[in-house]
């Protein structure tokens, strides 16, 4: 039997290198000749510089930035000769801020222009930029400001907040310093930045933000955008992130899709084409995992080879209608398989148990 086993990380309990591990050491319990290749995944979001280190041929460089609330905290960047990695939520990332913490109007993506300046001051001539999983919501300004960009009546690195009483914006500082660096941003959103499908509408609320709280914030996005340039917050994938989208494209950044990006760097396609079974997973596999999300990239890729795909999740939260129209065949769940006390209490162990009842049935 041979099988690919290419998670995503579950969320607040196992990285997706961990979690590949925990569902490798599952199978061979159950079937220890099989030919196991493993491939973990990321879509741009937590654990993107994680997954690419083990298979890019590159060198991580420590670095320290300012974090969403202006604390310090430790980032790598990897870099590749002259191509280097990003991964935002290092710098600005939703897990960073505890709960009762969430200030979402204040947080600031600083953090990321310094990854940037790090990258290029270490040779860098083209960077790719992970998004998601952000804790912030201030349009890409804090990165900007970090890179050069000034503005008058208000603060580019103090949130959503500093926005509110903008009267000027000057982005050349920032596009001067970056001339000549190319600029790639790998996500799965493909929402704008303003309105009701913008940053703020759709992903607010998850980053703290009351609803009654969203048209101010939206609208002082807004007027940064008619300051700096009202065109771009309208194209896809301005909202990701808070906006760092929208921050990127203005430095001419090329959007491309994270798991597309992960996928051809891993060798998904080439390996998928090599096994009788591929093996995804996540901490909730729900109707988000549809869009541009790592199970959904997973699905595509085995279902292009001619291969089964069966999932492993902490949750399964939709149905077998809606799993087949993705790609797969089975999802199977920690919660349902073990409760969810051990499931958070041992990840590692209840995936693994998993995994190995997974192979009972889906061994040859």
């Amino acid at each position: 039997m041979r099988v690919l086993i290419a998670p995503d990380k579950f969320a607040g309990t196992l990285t997706a290198v961990e979690a590949a591990a925990a569902i490798e050491e599952g199978w061979r319990r159950r079937d220890p000749e099989a030919e196991v290749l493993v491939a973990p995944m990321a879509d741009g979001g937590p654990g993107f510089i994680d997954v690419l280190s083990a298979v890019v041929d590159g060198t991580l460089l420590a670095v320290t930035v300012r974090g969403p609330l202006g604390g310090e905290v430790p980032a790598t960047v990897l870099v590749a000769g002259e191509t280097a990695y990003v991964e935002t939520a290092q710098a600005c990332g939703l897990h960073l801020i505890e709960p009762a913490d969430r200030r979402p109007e204040d947080g600031t993506t600083y953090g990321v222009g310094q990854l940037i300046a790090a990258a290029v001051d270490a040779g860098a001539k083209r960077i790719v930029l992970g998004l998601g999983g952000s804790g912030t919501n201030d349009a890409g300004a804090g990165l900007l400001a970090a890179l050069g960009a000034t503005a008058a009546g208000g603060r580019l690195d103090a949130g959503a907040t500093g926005l509110a009483d903008l009267t000027e914006v000057d982005l050349e500082p920032a596009r001067t310093r970056m001339a000549g660096v190319e600029f790639v941003a790998a996500s799965d959103v493909e929402n704008p930045m303003l309105g009701l499908r913008g940053a703020t509408n759709i992903f607010g609320q998850q980053k703290g933000v009351a609803d009654e709280r969203k048209p101010v914030v939206d609208g002082w996005l807004t007027r940064f955008a008619e300051l700096a340039d009202r065109k771009t917050a309208d194209q896809k994938g301005a909202g990701a992130a808070g906006g760092l989208g929208y921050a990127l494209l203005l430095l001419g950044a090329e959007r491309v899709s994270g798991i597309d990006l992960v996928a051809d760097l891993t060798g998904l396609k080439e390996k998928a084409g090599r096994v009788d079974l591929v093996l995804s997973g996540e901490g909730a596999f729900d109707f988000q995992s549809r869009d541009g999300k790592v199970i959904a990239g997973v699905a595509k890729v085995a279902n292009d080879a001619m291969r089964p795909c069966v999932v492993l999740a902490g949750k399964v939260l939709i149905g077998s209608r809606e799993m087949r129209t993705m790609g797969v065949e089975s999802a199977y769940s920690l919660v349902d398989a073990v409760g969810e006390e051990q499931a958070f209490a041992d990840p590692h162990g209840s995936l693994a148990k998993v995994a190995e009842r997974v192979a009972r049935t889906w061994a040859r």
